[in-house]
């Protein structure tokens, strides 16, 4: 094998590809990235075993071949080098680079030990508008369970839903049974029948980390490519190719639990209830997290307060802009609450309440039906 290529061009593969590679004792090989060059250039290959990620790079090859290298050590080290070209040549004492005055010589492993990526043969594939995306998954993923107990509440359900015209809708739904993360966006798809499919919350992670990389690249397509198969999914964005496993079970029917009537409903401004809440969340309970959020649309008011036998209690109000209904009152966990509020994104928020013992719903303003945030109350 010998390519050369530009450090700007392997750093960023890099960049994408070693953030899989897991330290495994029992198969080291998985701590390595694959290095591929073929007639199409260089390709750079990680798994570990639930996910691979494939980043394709332009480089002149002269000669053919493939090997893997430790890749958080290929990674440091050309992140190191000057903005020059960068040679590879594989010796038999391991991999040989090469840029300006920078030379060194990385142990591997031989590529045949690496495990097999497979093409997955997709039965359906959609066309997401990567900004939408990328905000859908920033807006969710941090619902997802962390708890193994649910497997499924470990990932985000994708829900597409039949298409009008050639444009349908995908909705992305996270939750931990304690709170709810909902967010839809138009997609286009040829396929008339709906489909789930529940994505690993570590694979849309990788994906959203991904869109970040290439976000100030004006060459950057406007669309990831998502098909799926029976067992996986792929997510395909320019260079970068991602197959990961989806995830068995049946998703809880949540949309049961999202009220579709309110007796308080409120208008604030976000940061200034953000700001309230973590200022009475410093006399909540440690371990209960909780916070009293008193509504009194008469006055046009919002009152968040907590307290603490023994540090003491602290009450703040927020004006609301817009309020209708009847006075109400909850005790809600302020880092579900906070996490809600921040992912809102915009100026103004709606949060409208039925009473104590029912889930608390956030809306962004302006925004339609496209985001919303339950919580469930802790029950007194």
């Amino acid at each position: 094998m010998k390519l050369s290529c530009t450090k700007e061009n392997l750093a960023q593969g890099l960049s994408i590809t070693s953030h899989v590679s897991t330290k495994n004792m029992n198969l080291p090989i998985l701590n390595n990235v694959l290095i591929r060059a073929d007639a199409g250039g260089l390709k750079l290959i990680s798994t570990n075993l639930e996910i691979a990620i494939t980043c394709s790079i332009r480089a002149k090859v002269e000669q053919q071949g493939e090997y893997t290298v430790p890749s958080k050590l290929f990674y440091d080290f050309v992140n190191l080098l000057p903005n020059e070209p960068v040679d590879i040549d594989l010796h038999d004492d391991g991999l040989f680079i090469s840029c300006a005055s920078a030379k060194t010589t990385l142990k591997g492993m031989d590529a045949s030990e690496f495990p097999l990526v497979p093409p997955v043969q997709a039965k359906e594939s959609y066309e997401v508008p990567v900004a939408s995306l990328a905000k859908g998954l920033s807006r969710t993923l941090f619902a997802t369970a962390t708890n193994e107990s649910r497997p499924e509440l470990t990932g985000l359900l994708l829900s597409i839903h039949h298409p009008s015209a050639g444009v349908g809708t995908l909705t992305l739904a996270a939750t931990d049974s304690y709170r709810l993360a909902e967010y839809v966006l138009a997609i286009k798809t040829t396929h008339n029948e709906p489909r789930e499919v529940i994505v690993p919350s570590r694979t849309l992670s990788e994906l959203s980390r991904i869109l970040s990389v290439f976000k100030d690249d004006v060459e950057a397509p406007e669309s990831v490519s998502l098909e799926l198969s029976d067992n996986q999914a792929v997510f395909r964005y320019g260079s970068v190719e991602l197959i990961s496993r989806t995830i068995d079970g049946n998703y809880p029917d949540y949309r049961q639990i999202i009220p579709t009537e309110f007796k308080t409903d409120v208008f604030v401004d976000r940061s200034e209830t953000i700001q309230a809440i973590k200022s009475a969340s410093l006399f909540a309970k440690n371990g209960l997290f909780d916070v009293q959020v008193n509504m009194d649309p008469a006055q046009k008011m919002v009152q968040l307060s907590a307290q603490d036998a023994t540090r003491g209690e602290n009450s703040v109000s927020v004006k609301s802009d817009e309020a209708t209904g009847e006075i109400n009152s909850m005790v809600l966990n302020y880092r579900y609450l906070l996490d809600g509020l921040q992912a809102a994104g915009t100026q103004g928020v709606q949060v409208q309440m039925i009473d104590a013992m029912n889930p608390c719903v956030i809306r962004p303003t302006g925004e339609g039906d496209k985001y919303q945030y339950i919580v469930m109350p802790i029950r007194q």
